[in-house]
C-alpha cells in the first residue's frame, strides 16, 4: 500500500509548488527518495502517477511536483516554461524533501522524462545531494533539435516573432500564446508538438481545469537554446542511466546517444523500440523495472558517489550566471 499527501513547496519568491508525496506504508523509516517532475508543458495529471506509485511500491518515498505556472503550481504567465527557473525550482524541491522526517537526505535520487531528463542531467552534474540519475529520453540538446523541426528558410520569421512578441511585452503587452499540440484548429499558428504521439498524450491524459492546449512562444525560444548536453561529462561520480527510445522524434535518439558518449562512468544506456512517448507508456514495466533496479544498485554505494571537491561543485553550478541560478545547497557529509 502507499500513501499519496499532498504537499506545497514554498519557494523564496512566494511561488508554490504543487507536489504529491508517495509513501510506502508499514517501511522502516527513513526511506531513500526519489524526485519527479514531468517534462515539457506535462503536469502531475500527464500519466505519470503510475510511475511515481510503482516507485513507492518499491520501498521509496517520492516527491513529484508541478513545475511553476503549470497544473497546481502557482506562478504566471500562465504555461510558460523556463528551463533554468524550473531547474532552480527543483533545487528547492530536493531541499523541501530532505527536510522531511521520512527522508534520508543521504538517498536522494532523480527522475526526469524527456524536457525533465534534460533538467536531471544539469542537476546531476551541479547538485550533489542527487545519489544517481535516470533520464528517460532527455532532451540534450535544443539547438540540434530545433534544426531539424524548423525548416533553414523559415527561422528568420520565427527569430522575428520571438522578436517581435518581446518588444511588445517590453511595452506592456500580454505575451503571445501559440498551440502546445496540433489539433488543425489554428491555421498558420505552429504547434510547439506537432507530432502525433504528442495529442493523445497531452489532450487526453488531464482535467481540462489543470492544462491547456497553448504555450508562450518564449517557451520555445527558451527550447531552442537549451543545452542541458553540455553538463553531462560532469555528472561522474554520479551514476547516470539514460533510457532512449531508437524512434525518438521528439528527443532524436542520436542526439542523445552523442550526448551519453560524451557521459563519464559510472554510466548505462538502455536503448528501447518505438518513438518518444511509447517508452513512457506502453513500455511502463520495462522503464519502471529499469529505473528502480538502477537506483537500488546505487543507493548502497551513495557515500562513496559523493566524492567532488567542493570548490569544482561550486564552479560548475555557478558557471551559467547568477541571474536565474540558485547555486546547489548540499547537505555535510
Amino acid at each position: 500500500m502507499v500513501e499519496r499527501i499532498d504537499v506545497r513547496i514554498p519557494l523564496p519568491d512566494g511561488i508554490e509548488l504543487a507536489a504529491w508525496l508517495f509513501l510506502p506504508e508499514n517501511t522502516e523509516k527513513p526511506l531513500p527518495a526519489i524526485t519527479m517532475a514531468h517534462g515539457f508543458g506535462g503536469t502531475r495529471h500527464h500519466s505519470i502517477e503510475h510511475t511515481a506509485r510503482r516507485f513507492s511500491e518499491a520501498g521509496y518515498a517520492v516527491l513529484l511536483h508541478d513545475h511553476r505556472n503549470f497544473g497546481d503550481s502557482g506562478g504566471t504567465p500562465r504555461q510558460d516554461i523556463d528551463p533554468y527557473q524550473q531547474i532552480a525550482d527543483w533545487r528547492w524541491a530536493i531541499t523541501y524533501l530532505g527536510t522531511r522526517w521520512e527522508i534520508d537526505e543521504q538517498r536522494i535520487c532523480i527522475w526526469g522524462f524527456s524536457y525533465a531528463g534534460g533538467h536531471a542531467l544539469v542537476l546531476g552534474a551541479t547538485d550533489r545531494r542527487i545519489k544517481s540519475v535516470y533520464a528517460q529520453a532527455p532532451t540534450v540538446s535544443g539547438y540540434e533539435t530545433g534544426l531539424r523541426r524548423v525548416p533553414p528558410h523559415e527561422v528568420r520569421a520565427l527569430e522575428e516573432r520571438f522578436h517581435h512578441d518581446e518588444r511588445d511585452q517590453l511595452a506592456g503587452k500580454p505575451p503571445v500564446y501559440v498551440p502546445f499540440i496540433d489539433t488543425d484548429t489554428s491555421p498558420g499558428s505552429p504547434a510547439a508538438y506537432p507530432q502525433k504521439g504528442a495529442a493523445d498524450f497531452y489532450l487526453h491524459r488531464a482535467p481540462e481545469d489543470t492544462w491547456t492546449n497553448e504555450v508562450t512562444l518564449q517557451s520555445n525560444r527558451r527550447a531552442r537554446a537549451y543545452e542541458p548536453g553540455q553538463w553531462i561529462s560532469r555528472i561522474a561520480p554520479t551514476p547516470l542511466l539514460m533510457l532512449v527510445a531508437k524512434d525518438d522524434d521528439v528527443a532524436p535518439a542520436d542526439i542523445a546517444l552523442d550526448g551519453f558518449n560524451r557521459a563519464r562512468e559510472p554510466k548505462k544506456l538502455v536503448l528501447t523500440d518505438g518513438d518518444h512517448f511509447l517508452s513512457y507508456i506502453q513500455q511502463f514495466e520495462l522503464s519502471c523495472t529499469v529505473a528502480i533496479d538502477w537506483f537500488d544498485t546505487h543507493l548502497r554505494t551513495a557515500e562513496k558517489n559523493d566524492s567532488r571537491p567542493d570548490q569544482e561543485a561550486r564552479f560548475a553550478a555557478s558557471s551559467l550566471g547568477t541571474d536565474t541560478w540558485v547555486p546547489p545547497i548540499r547537505s555535510l557529509t
